[in-house]
């Protein structure tokens, strides 16, 4: 398996197009076409990573914080901490892949890997993220219609939620004449043929619309297929911001609070009061989630989590949710488990292939 093979399946689970608009996603250096060696996980690339890489013998290192993030204006090796962390990285043949935004809004992503490590239940999305999906209706004859929807859920189309190979199909007659320059493959050109088809409607992500389209044309018998292409405004279930969930049993804000502290490892929270009432339903977002604070109080959620609080979040929560930060660190580094179970996955029989989580921390903060 190439570096390049890995990425795909990675992909098709976190997809980029699912990322923010301005996030820089994906492979940010090396080259997909590498044999693959062995695998280091991390939240963000430094120099104690890079040592590791190397002493384990990995030439791919998975980082959730791009490295490559804003344009860069020059690879100044001396000046440049970032530029040096490159250099080593091409002079070590090392690839560097980083899913961000794209693993924050996935589902089984960091705010539901986040929810587990507090043994959340019932967890779905906190907020979904909607109008990214379009409804592609296809006029396809009835012989060939199981093919052509067999070759479009293979590229993407079809995906509801939990479900896959998602499609609605209407019996109808088409008709169609064409002119001397047609080639039709059904009939003769100049007469006004009739053809039993099939209405096909299907749900596809934004982000995968151009291959649906490359598939209709590639699949699809007739010389000019017919099809429409409609915007959608509904929720995407598979994909969005934060997650919400259940505790087994209610507890109090501060046994709560020693709760989160004991689960997330860290003895350093900063929070709130809530409104008094006992901890049950909990909302979480990896990460900088506090713009979800709003979303988190109209759920009914007793306690929202998450890191980067502004002062003025407080007294916006204040008596109406207990709001924890957590930590960006604290709140995002458990994510790496299920990356490490989904890669490992992916390479089940492939035994000579070692995926690691870097074993320091890569957290620049610190308390006094």
């Amino acid at each position: 398996m190439n570096v390049g093979e890995l990425i795909k399946q990675i992909e098709d689970w976190a997809p980029p197009g699912a990322a923010w608009e301005k996030d820089n996603v994906g492979l940010q250096v090396g080259s997909r076409g590498d044999k693959l060696k062995n695998i280091l996980l991390c939240l963000e690339l430094d120099e104690e990573v890079l040592k590791e890489a190397i002493k384990k013998k990995c030439n791919l290192i998975f980082t959730h914080h791009p490295l490559i993030f804003n344009p860069i204006k020059n690879l100044d090796f001396e000046k440049s901490r970032q530029a040096k962390l490159i250099q080593h990285l091409i002079k070590q043949n090392i690839s560097l892949y980083s899913a961000h935004t794209n693993l924050d809004f996935t589902r089984d992503g960091v705010s539901f890997e986040l929810a587990k490590s507090l043994k959340l239940k019932n967890v779905t999305f906190l907020e979904y993220e909607e109008a990214n999906q379009f409804k592609v209706v296809i006029f396809v004859p009835a012989v060939n219609v199981d093919e052509l929807s067999e070759a479009l859920f293979s590229v993407g189309g079809g995906v509801i939620g939990n479900y896959e190979n998602c499609s609605f199909r209407i019996i109808g007659e088409g008709t169609f004449k064409g002119n001397e320059d047609s080639n039709p493959a059904i009939g003769k050109k100049g007469n006004t043929e009739k053809v039993e088809e099939v209405r096909l409607e299907l749900i596809v992500d934004s982000w995968n619309l151009g291959k649906i389209v490359n598939a209709i044309r590639e699949h699809h018998p007739y010389e000019e297929p017919a099809y429409d292409i409609y915007p959608l405004k509904n929720k995407n279930t598979s994909y969005g911001a934060g997650a919400i969930g259940e505790l087994d049993k209610e507890l109090s804000e501060k046994e709560f609070l020693n709760f989160v502290s004991k689960s997330l490892k860290t003895g350093k929270l900063k929070y709130c009061i809530g409104n008094g009432k006992k901890i049950k339903k909990v909302a979480v977002c990896g990460g900088s989630g506090s713009e979800l604070l709003s979303r988190a109080i109209n759920s009914g959620a007793d306690a929202f989590i998450t890191a980067d609080i502004k002062y003025h979040a407080y007294h916006d929560a204040e008596g109406k949710i207990l709001l924890i930060d957590a930590g960006h660190y604290e709140t995002e580094i458990g994510s790496l488990n299920i990356v490490k179970k989904r890669i490992e996955k992916i390479l089940s029989g492939k035994d000579y292939i070692k995926v690691f989580k870097f074993s320091g921390s890569t957290n620049p903060v610190k308390f006094y």
